[in-house]
């Protein structure tokens, strides 16, 4: 475990100090893209933020080849040199299209042909465990076929959802972090070699999202942009295709049926059907989203892949959350359901972990939908609550409003509009100047 928190620890550094070099470099070249209409920030913010977390995927991996302990996953697997092509050639078309802006076909092709180089050098889904049936072998075109898929969909769910200021990168990272304590348990509990690579690359992963959260958390300083999303999404897909398809459900089954009696073993072989869910769980809310995206677009008559601003991250603000509190319900449902099914993979006989999770799924929905509602204290607790749930005070504040809208119209003195030339100042933007005072002859009122 030591040996993990190194790496994580590593990687998180190694992110942490190169964005910011990484945020000059992307003023200095320029990739700092118009705000569109579908944006949430107001000011030109500079991507390519996945430079610094693709030194922090280097920096880990060469950490762990030097540790003793874990340098035995690269002698043994070629996985870590499977992800680490991968990544590259996907950081690479994300680099690009950070700048360039390139076409989302050209992108999809890059994403088949990153998943490709992990499959020729042995990354790829050899069998899947199906409950009733037990582990069927896959041909080769099959594990090609359904290891591409998987890698297309996972980076695109991933892309999808960074939306929002430190969105995608606290929702991975709470996706590896469950990733992790579940492949971490196969490995050291079970004693599954081959769930070692998992375990390293979801570490990993953690320290990426970790070291480069500070700079884009609300009000964020940097985007991590195509470069960022599309590489944490591979990593992510890497990791559930290693526990999936190379741990063998045969070894694993032996484990569990030494270990105690045969009821004890009936309920532990959760965890070998597990690797069929805990990828989709992962990546569900991502997964939910890109699937209401292509439906809404497509029958719109859109592309698929045409921007638009009905995510799930929009629709919160458009309900009423703030900034900072959309992204943290989008936190509270992807821990909810990563270490929801995490928790019940572990203890499964007991009816408390569905209980918690019905409870903690009613607290989020009442969350969600608090905006939704006004609260109005009685006449008796006015005196004991803040003013803004005062009866009282909320009609003062109307009738004083109504006032100033009167005077509004009877003022006949010219208002002379406030700017500012500098961004982000006296309510100036990156756009231009913004003028404290309406102009009512546009809108046809009495001057």
């Amino acid at each position: 475990m030591r040996e993990y928190l190194l790496t994580l620890c590593v990687t998180a550094a190694v992110t942490y100090l190169l964005t910011g070099p990484v945020r000059k470099f992307a003023i200095a070249t320029g990739a700092m893209p118009e705000i569109r209409a579908r944006d949430v920030h107001r000011e030109p913010t500079p991507r390519l933020g996945g430079i610094a977390m693709f030194g922090g995927l280097c920096a880990g991996l060469l950490v762990a080849d030097h540790l003793d302990s874990l340098n035995g996953v690269f002698e043994r697997s070629n996985e870590p040199r499977a992800l680490l092509s991968g990544a590259a050639l996907i950081w690479i078309i994300g680099v690009l299209d950070d700048k360039f802006e390139i076409d989302a076909l050209i992108k999809l092709g890059g994403q088949m042909i990153a998943a490709g180089v992990m499959v020729v050098q042995g990354l790829t889904i050899l069998w899947l465990p199906v409950p009733g049936v037990g582990a069927v072998s896959l041909t080769s075109w099959q594990g090609t076929l359904l290891t591409v898929a998987l890698v297309v969909i996972t980076i695109n769910a991933v892309n999808f959802v960074d939306g929002l200021d430190g969105l995608a990168a606290g929702m991975v990272c709470i996706a590896a972090a469950a990733f992790f304590m579940y492949a971490y348990r196969i490995w050291f509990g079970y004693g599954i070699e081959a769930a070692a690579p998992a375990t390293l690359f979801a570490a990993i992963l953690m320290g990426m999202c970790l070291g480069f959260l500070p700079h884009n958390m609300h009000p964020a300083r940097i985007f991590m942009g195509d470069s960022g999303s599309m590489l944490i999404g591979l990593v992510l897909a890497a990791g559930a295709i290693s526990i999936t398809g190379q741990v063998d459900p045969d070894a694993l089954r032996m484990n569990l049926s030494l270990s105690g009696s045969e009821r004890e073993a009936t309920h532990a072989m959760l965890p070998v059907f597990i690797p069929l869910l805990m990828p989709l769980t992962i990546i569900a809310i991502p997964m939910a989203d890109l699937v209401l995206a292509i439906v809404r677009r497509t029958w719109k008559g859109q592309s698929p892949f045409a921007a638009d601003r009905g995510h799930l991250h929009h629709r919160l603000l458009e309900i009423g959350h703030s900034h900072s509190r959309a992204v943290l319900i989008m936190y509270f449902w992807a821990a909810l359901i990563a270490f929801g099914t995490l928790a019940y993979s572990v203890h499964s006989a007991s009816m408390w972990i569905v209980f918690v999770i019905v409870a903690l799924s009613a607290v989020g929905l009442v969350l969600l939908l608090l905006p939704r509602f006004t609260p109005r204290a009685p006449r008796w607790a006015e005196a004991f609550v803040p003013p803004r749930y005062r009866r009282r005070t909320r009609l003062a504040a109307a009738a004083a409003a109504a006032r100033d809208a009167e005077e509004w119209d009877g003022d006949e003195e010219e208002r002379t509009p406030v700017g500012a030339g500098v961004s982000g100042v006296n309510g100036a933007t990156a756009i231009g100047p913004r003028s404290r005072f309406p102009d009512r002859r546009k809108t046809g009122a009495s001057r």
